[in-house]
C-alpha cells in the first residue's frame, strides 16, 4: 500500500471519486494540504474520509503583505484532530521575488506553529532551498519536517538532511529530463524518503500534462524505485511507514 504524502484534494475534480480510485490503485492513505484558511478548512472536511488526513497553512504565493495575525485562523484549524501537519508553507522565488521578506516572516510564523502544536512542517521550496534552509537553521527546525516535491541539488540535500528533514519526491522524478533529480534521489537515506503526487499538479509519466490524482502515486513510486534500483513493493512499504511515522499515524 502506498501513502501519498502531499496532495490537494480541494483542487481535484470530484475528490470522493479520486479517493476511491486511489484506494483501488493501492493507496492506503493521503495527506491533503490547504494553501490558505479557506482551503485548509476544506481539507479538514475532506479528512473525514477514511484514510485521508489534512494539513493547514498559508502557501508562500499568498502571503504578500503578511501580518502575523493572518495565522490566527490557521492556528484554529490546527486544533482539529484530523489536521496532522502545518503546510504547505515555505518560500517560492520562481515567479515573484518582490515580497521575499513577507514570505520569510510567514514561514517563520508557520515554524512556530509547528513547534507550538507539535505537528510536522510541510515545506514548499521553489528556487529557494538555500533560503529556506537558512531560515530553518536560524529558527531551529521543528522536531518533524519534510521538504515536499524535492528539486534541489546533492549539496542542498545534505543541508536539508542535516536539519533532520524527510524528503519527498513527486511526479517530476519520472520525467525524461530529470536524470539529475533521480541521481539525487539515490542519496536519500531510506528512513527519510517519501513519495507524493502534489495532485492535481505534476502528473507522472505517462500522464504528464494531464490533471494528477493520488492514484498515480504508484507511478511516482515506481520511477523512484527504478532510480534507486529497489523493488517497488518494498519502496511502497518503506515510504508508507515513513509517512505514518512522520504524521504520527502509526
Amino acid at each position: 500500500m502506498w501513502f501519498d504524502s502531499h496532495c490537494h484534494l480541494f483542487d481535484v475534480d470530484d475528490p470522493a471519486a479520486a479517493v476511491q480510485r486511489a484506494r483501488a490503485a493501492g493507496v492506503g492513505g493521503m495527506l491533503t494540504l490547504g494553501v490558505d484558511p479557506v482551503t485548509s478548512r476544506k481539507c479538514a472536511e475532506l479528512a473525514a474520509t477514511e484514510g485521508v488526513v489534512a494539513g493547514a497553512a498559508w502557501h508562500p504565493e499568498g502571503v504578500k503583505g503578511w501580518a502575523d495575525e493572518w495565522a490566527a485562523e490557521i492556528e484554529m484549524i490546527l486544533e482539529l484532530d484530523e489536521v496532522v501537519a502545518v503546510g504547505e508553507t515555505g518560500i517560492d522565488l520562481h515567479w515573484d521575488t518582490s515580497y521575499f521578506d513577507d514570505q520569510v516572516n510567514a514561514f517563520k510564523r508557520h515554524i512556530e506553529l509547528a513547534k507550538d502544536h507539535s505537528k510536522p512542517l510541510v515545506i514548499h521550496t521553489r528556487n529557494s532551498v538555500d533560503e529556506t534552509c537558512a531560515v530553518l537553521e536560524e529558527m531551529r527546525p521543528p522536531h518533524k519536517l519534510v521538504f515536499h516535491c524535492w528539486s534541489g541539488t546533492e549539496r542542498q540535500l545534505a543541508r536539508a538532511l542535516a536539519l533532520g528533514a524527510m524528503v519527498s519526491f513527486a511526479g517530476n522524478v519520472s520525467f525524461k529530463n530529470a536524470s539529475d533529480l533521480r541521481e539525487v534521489a539515490v542519496q536519500v537515506p531510506p528512513d527519510r524518503l517519501l513519495v507524493e503526487t502534489d495532485s492535481p499538479y505534476l502528473a507522472p509519466v505517462p500522464h504528464r500534462g494531464k490533471p494528477n490524482e493520488p492514484a498515480h502515486v504508484a507511478l511516482v513510486g515506481a520511477a523512484l524505485a527504478a532510480a534507486r534500483n529497489q523493488d517497488a513493493t518494498e519502496l511502497a512499504e518503506l515510504t508508507t511507514k515513513n509517512a505514518l511515522r512522520l504524521f504520527s499515524l502509526d
